[in-house]
Formats: C-alpha cells, sequence, structure tokens
C-alpha cells in the first residue's frame, strides 16, 4: 500500500515541482493522533534528506468535511502566509493522482507534542502561549484564512450538529444529553462578528518549542463562526483533568478555567454558555467514536476508556447551568 503511495508521490514531486532526479525515500505511517491518513516522508532531493508530512483523505471517502484535505491545506498555507504558526505546504493537488486520492505535502514542523511539553514546561505558560495564538488566530482578516467566503456557522446550527452526533452515540451513556441540549438551545448567547474557528483547539492539536506553540494542526472541522468556542474547547482539557483514569489527548494540563478566561479577557458569565456546548460537543464526539469503534467501523480501543468521560461530561454541562440560573 505504502509502496503505490511512494511510487505516485514522487511521479508528483517531480512533475509539479519540476526537480526530475529527486526521490521519494520513505513513506511511513505517523501512529499518534486519532484521525485521517497521515505519513512522515523522507524526499531525496541529490545534497539533503529532507521529511515532509502527507495527507490523504480515507480510501474511497466522499470529499466533504473531515476528508477534504485540500481545504485544509488551504487554510493552513493561508495561515503559514500570513506569520501564523502552521505548516508550510509545497504541494497541493486537488485531483485523485496519489493512490487515486488527492494529497497534502507539506512541511513537518520541529516541535514536540504535548505529552513532552506537558512533562518539561510550566503548565500556565503552556496555556499562555495557547491562547496568545488562538488571539493571533482569530484577529486575521477573514479572506486571509484560506475560507473568508465561506458562510459563516452559526450558533444554532453548531449546535444541531453536535446534537446529531450525539444522537448516534451509545444510549446508555446519553440518558441526560437531552436535558443539556434543551438549556443549550434555551440561553444561546448573542452572536459577534465571526472569526476563523479551528473546532479542536487543544493541546494535543500543538506542536511545541519549550513552551511556546509553533504549529497548530489538524483544521479538519475549521469554519468561520463564533470565537469563544475555540476558548472553549481549551477549557474542556480543564474539565477532563477530573476523569483521572480516563484517555485526554488534548494533554492533561493543569490550568483552571478561570486562568484561561483571564489569559483571553473573557470572564465566567460570557464563556458559560460556550463552556456548556464544548462540554456537551466533546461528549457528542467521543460518543460517536465509541459506537464506530463498537461497530468495528474505526476500531480504536481508546475510546472504550472514555464511557465514565461521556455520561459525567454531560452531567457536568447541566451543571454549568445548574449553578447559575
Amino acid at each position: 500500500m505504502t509502496e503505490r503511495i511512494r511510487e505516485d508521490l514522487e511521479t508528483q514531486c517531480r512533475e509539479r515541482l519540476g526537480r526530475p532526479a529527486l526521490r521519494v525515500v520513505s513513506v511511513d505511517p505517523i501512529p499518534e493522533g486519532h484521525s485521517g491518513f497521515t505519513y512522515f516522508v523522507t524526499i531525496d532531493d541529490g545534497d539533503t534528506l529532507t521529511r515532509y508530512v502527507l495527507r490523504l483523505p480515507p480510501p474511497g471517502a466522499r470529499i466533504a468535511g473531515p476528508a477534504d484535505v485540500i481545504r485544509q491545506g488551504h487554510i493552513m498555507a493561508a495561515l503559514h502566509a500570513a506569520g501564523q504558526p502552521t505548516p508550510d505546504i509545497p504541494l497541493l493537488v486537488a485531483e485523485p493522482v496519489v493512490d487515486g486520492r488527492p494529497f497534502v505535502l507539506m512541511e513537518a514542523v520541529e516541535g514536540t507534542r504535548i505529552e513532552k511539553a506537558g512533562a518539561e514546561q510550566q503548565p500556565i505558560d503552556i496555556s499562555t502561549s495557547a491562547v496568545e495564538t488562538l488571539k493571533r488566530l482569530q484577529a486575521l482578516p477573514l479572506a486571509g484564512t484560506g475560507i473568508g467566503d465561506e458562510e459563516p456557522v452559526s450558533l444554532q446550527a453548531e449546535m444541531m450538529r453536535w446534537a446529531m452526533l450525539m444522537q448516534r452515540a451509545p444510549e446508555e451513556l446519553t440518558a441526560r444529553a437531552g436535558e443539556l441540549g434543551g438549556l443549550l438551545a434555551a440561553h444561546v448567547p448573542a452572536e459577534r462578528a465571526p472569526t476563523l474557528v479551528h473546532g479542536d483547539f487543544h493541546y494535543g492539536n500543538m506542536l511545541f518549542r519549550g513552551a511556546e506553540v509553533v504549529a497548530v494542526l489538524d483544521w479538519e472541522i475549521a469554519e468561520i463562526g463564533q470565537p469563544l468556542l475555540d476558548l472553549g474547547c481549551l477549557c474542556v482539557v480543564s474539565v477532563r483533568r477530573q476523569y483521572h483514569d480516563a484517555p485526554n489527548p488534548g494533554g492533561a494540563i493543569n490550568v483552571g478555567i478561570e486562568d484561561l478566561y483571564r489569559l483571553y479577557g473573557t470572564n465566567a458569565d460570557e464563556m458559560r454558555w460556550y463552556l456548556a456546548l464544548s462540554i456537551y460537543k466533546y461528549a457528542s464526539i467521543y460518543g460517536y467514536n465509541l459506537m464506530l469503534h463498537r461497530r468495528g467501523k474505526r476500531p480504536d480501543p481508546m475510546y472504550e476508556g472514555l464511557t465514565d468521560t461521556i455520561t459525567g461530561m454531560i452531567d457536568d454541562g447541566i451543571a454549568v447551568f445548574e449553578t447559575h440560573h
């Protein structure tokens, strides 16, 4: 399988980069992460060996949503051009030419993952860099985001998206999900000017140098929408720390929610709805992925470790409203 990818990629690089002697030396699947078909690629360009990252959609997938690697590539290329911490994109090809699929070839950013950074750096320094990065991304004009021509996603549409996933989660885990959904629907806040939204903005989707964010990865569910959604993603990392035995790929950084609000420049009243929605959203994603795992569609035993997290988070989301109404 990877041999076919290697040959096709070599052909494309030679033609499109105008380097006929270039060789793709190796293509190795990247084990980390729980999404996408991502490979480390080593390219020999005559005098240097350079490592890149290759993103492909799943074989046979409809090119939409998370499988739309070309859209993700456009976002990263636009952000890189604007000086934001995303990888450079030397090749972005929408035609199905690598193993019958479109592809994105990006630079491999030198950086450490959160597991290592979190063990070596002060948690508050990591969170400070993440929030500063978020504010810089949100300050970009929409035209510079790579998806500025897309319709902004309303908070109603945002809620519906996660409600549909929640309906497909194992029923025994979602008994109170309807209650939380009702509270969210009853208290939708006024919308602000839309910004770029990453959609899964947590430490596990970043690379670090020291405590500094040097790359934000995995733009699969990015959109133009409400800015406080991404701060909510970081808050969920803090919420999840209380589930001690559960896996936490978002990075178990010990920084409280109030600290995140302070770093961003918001407060509990402004964030209440977004916090509850973010808790609901991640509970729905874990539940949906657990369903896919149990049905053998996308095996990933990690999700079996999240059953208590899913039920607990739904309770947490309801409690966010109960403490203030």
